[in-house]
């Protein structure tokens, strides 16, 4: 019994001198930015649960797992990592923008930005959003990037936070039968109750392909 007690005291000291090994190692302090471009221009995407996803691989590893790099809404993301080779890809059939998956490597040392150019099936672009009492009005311009793309639907989305996209939003109207162009769409809010007790409201329109599991969306306009 007394050889048991010294096996298990010499075992727990062991596990604990090897905890504090795992901890006294260095934590990544390297910085990786970038944003989601076509045309030089950051798009804009849905910011919230995650949707938009990027993946960054490190060969050399046995797992080879990916790390996941989530997209803000402003088409920018970071992550803070070890310096090395990464290799980044969007997600297989994830995004507003054909699934062509080029790998971008890296060279990380310090900070770092990168580019990561993406074909959009529609761009938004020249938005004007107004409100005029309880009714949203907003003009836009389309433009077909890929002549196969079709419109899904276009959403107009109203928000108390500057999170807006077609989850996070306190108002959403979507339009049908809709073809690339410049469009002028409104959306009346009254009896909402959200809205009227809102201290901040903000908007954007949302542009939805057939086939692609996300809209692209436009820059957030503060209306109040």
């Amino acid at each position: 019994m007394r050889l048991y007690k010294y096996f298990l005291i010499i075992t727990t000291v062991a596990m604990i001198l090897i905890a504090c090994g795992f901890d006294n190692y260095d934590a990544p302090e390297s910085v990786l930015q970038g944003k989601v471009t076509y045309d030089g221009e950051a798009l804009g995407v849905r910011g919230t649960g995650e949707a938009i996803q990027l993946q960054l691989y490190q060969d050399g590893y046995e797992l080879r797992d990916h790390i996941p790099v989530y997209v803000k809404q402003d088409g920018t993301f970071q992550a803070t990592l070890f310096d090395g080779e990464y290799k980044l890809v969007t997600r297989n059939q994830n995004g507003p923008w054909v699934n062509a998956r080029d790998t971008v490597v890296i060279n990380l040392q310090g900070s770092t930005n990168v580019e990561v150019k993406v074909t959009p099936y529609f761009t938004i672009s020249d938005e004007s959003l107004t409100l005029s009492g309880s009714v949203l009005n907003a003009t836009f311009d389309v433009t077909q990037i890929v002549s196969t793309a079709e419109i899904d639907y276009v959403s107009l989305l109203v928000s108390k936070t500057a999170f807006v996209d077609d989850v996070s939003n306190i108002a959403r109207k979507d339009f049908q039968d809709l073809q690339a162009g410049t469009l002028t769409l409104s959306m009346d809010m009254a009896g909402n109750n959200e809205f009227t007790s809102a201290k901040y409201l903000f908007a954007r329109v949302g542009v939805r392909t057939i086939g692609a599991d996300q809209a692209i969306y436009s820059k957030i306009v503060q209306l109040k």
